[in-house]
């Protein structure tokens, strides 16, 4: 397939030249052998293996993962996971979906000039490295001196410094904040792109119609975007299941494990604990619940997502 599609274009001259596609496409195969494909594989043979990073790996079997199902922390951060997940998904796509509505509107008014200085100011978060965002959050959430505590106390909504990463009923409520400010610029542009994709003749027929902008909104434009909606949520959630470097860089999984989500949890057991095995365990267990979960909502987009046809 390969060579009959660079031979159409005329690049291959003979049968000889058959060796060139491979060639320019040998580094992408090393790439994804060494640094994807073979370290897949290998973690999933060191999770039946008990191995310390020392010596030769030892088979035990399935007791890597009895191990990890009969840890109290396992199900724990199972459990802060979750909660995890579904906070930042609901806020991401809900925040992304206002803020691309109004960006949308935007484009027929008068700050339409403005329109792609505002894309750029909400998608610039998701391209800043997220050492340098926590840097700066966890100053923003300083208990005495930080940014959040001074404007809710200047504007009299508390009386305290709140504790924002301190404590463990605001501790992962402060990396949802954070995780959402950051990858929220990503879905507010796929949201846009998809709301300048709705035909125009069909607004205009709901406008003959005297359709109110609500309901224009939630019966015309809302089913035409359902597709990119699936994507956003399915995509959103897989990323939350994988969040590691601002639990790293703010919270260190505490206090009180009210932050150990299952990557952190991960990246513990494997190289604070040294145990490669159960480690290894936990990534295909997280592997499987983010499958079976996709596969879910893969079999209940049927019910929600319209036109799946027209965005094909």
């Amino acid at each position: 397939m390969i060579k009959a599609t660079i031979k159409a274009t005329g690049f291959l001259k003979s049968e000889r030249d058959g060796y060139w596609p491979w060639l320019f496409i040998l580094p992408v195969l090393l790439g994804l052998t060494v640094f994807t494909y073979g370290p897949i594989a290998a973690s999933f043979g060191l999770s039946f293996t008990y191995w310390n990073l020392l010596g030769k790996p030892a088979f035990v079997g399935f007791e890597n993962y009895q191990a990890v199902m009969a840890d109290p922390l396992f199900w724990k951060s199972f459990g802060v996971t979750w909660l995890f997940v579904l906070a930042s998904t609901v806020a991401e796509v809900l925040l992304a979906l206002l803020i691309a509505v109004k960006l949308n509107q935007m484009a027929a008014g008068f700050l339409s000039r403005f329109q792609p200085l505002f894309r750029s100011a909400y998608f610039l978060p998701f391209i800043t490295p997220m050492v340098s965002v926590s840097l700066v959050w966890g100053w923003l959430y300083e208990p005495q001196y930080g940014l959040f505590n001074w404007l809710l106390q200047s504007l009299h909504l508390i009386h305290a410094p709140v504790a924002w990463l301190y404590d463990p009923d605001t501790a992962l409520w402060a990396v949802v904040i954070l995780r959402v400010w950051k990858n929220m610029g990503y879905t507010v542009l796929i949201f846009l792109a998809a709301l300048q994709g709705v035909p125009e003749s069909i607004l205009e027929s709901a406008d003959l119609d005297g359709a109110s902008p609500f309901k224009r909104f939630f019966q015309v434009m809302l089913p035409m975007i359902t597709p990119t909606m699936f994507f956003v949520v399915i995509v959103s959630m897989i990323n939350a299941f994988q969040v590691f470097d601002a639990v790293y860089l703010l919270t260190q999984g505490g206090p009180d494990h009210s932050t150990e989500l299952l990557v952190y949890w991960m990246f513990k057991n494997a190289f604070e604990f040294y145990k490669i095995g159960p480690a290894s365990a936990i990534a295909y267990i997280l592997f499987v619940v983010i499958l079976l979960l996709t596969l879910l909502q893969w079999q209940m987009r049927k019910r929600w997502v319209l036109h799946e046809e027209d965005a094909a």
